[in-house]
């Protein structure tokens, strides 16, 4: 028997590659894509983005049906996966969240949802990026705060949140490591006359250009040695194939905020 999934953010980059993902596994079927309410394949079939034939495209979530869904993915905005996640909440569908960009209000009412249903939430759904989050971790707590940690974040042109989700994680490992917070620490720009760098200071740098599918580098530079993580990513596969595999390890969950690490057994 397959996984009935329903995909919000169906036309996005994640979204697509969710779609063909759902056309060519056997293990999962498209119940329902969803976009917003403009879009231009609103009715279209998914097979016009490389899905299953037979599933239209619906526009916002209006008048959208769960039943028979076992799994939401969600990759779309922090105020569509509210939403939804609402909708899942009253119709007991756990929900896969890829989606970055929430705010502090935004995560508590996740944390009110996942009270009643399972809920993997990942700024990256991608199994090497997330190895890549245990060694950080790793790292942090070994080095301290004797090493400077500066988070290096490239993206293509069209992304619209900075620093992305996946360095924040990275700086919130870093952070909490040293028993302190991001709040306090993160440097989120550098111009002019800035003096000398604070040794708790953890800086991010972001560059967008091109169709770069999203790279990462954690440096951490002590005296005569620096250590580099480095993650880079070429094909947004590996995030649908993360969110399909939390979609398998999600199904009979206790309600609950997991996040990948949950799932790849990291911790």
């Amino acid at each position: 028997m397959s996984i009935a999934v329903t995909v919000c953010g169906a036309t996005g980059r994640v979204g697509r590659t969710l779609l063909e993902l759902c056309s060519s596994d056997e293990r999962f079927h498209l119940r329902c894509a969803i976009t917003s309410k403009d879009n231009n394949y609103v009715g279209a079939d998914t097979q016009s983005l490389g899905g299953p034939v037979g599933v239209s495209l619906e526009g916002g979530l209006d008048d959208i049906e769960l039943q028979g869904t076992d799994v939401c993915l969600d990759f779309s905005s922090p105020e569509a996966s509210l939403e939804l996640a609402g909708y899942c909440k009253e119709m007991s569908v756990p929900m896969v969240i890829g989606t970055t960009g929430f705010n502090s209000e935004n995560r508590s009412r996740l944390s009110e949802y996942a009270k009643s249903i399972p809920i993997v939430v990942s700024p990256n759904m991608s199994v090497g990026i997330n190895v890549c989050f245990s060694l950080v971790d790793a790292a942090s707590h070994v080095l301290g705060d004797e090493f400077d940690v500066e988070i290096l974040d490239v993206h293509h042109r069209h992304k619209v949140d900075s620093p992305s989700g996946t360095a924040l994680k990275m700086g919130e490992l870093v952070a909490n490591a040293r028993g302190s917070t991001l709040t306090r620490d993160a440097v989120l720009s550098r111009e002019g006359t800035t003096g000398a760098r604070t040794r708790s200071s953890i800086g991010f740098q972001a560059v967008r250009g091109g169709d770069i599918v999203g790279e990462h580098t954690v440096l951490f530079a002590g005296e005569g040695e620096r250590v580099e993580i480095t993650h880079r990513c070429s094909s947004r596969r590996n995030y649908a194939n993360g969110a399909l595999r939390a979609a398998i390890w999600l199904l009979g969950r206790a309600p609950g905020i997991y996040d990948m690490q949950d799932v790849l057994g990291l911790r």
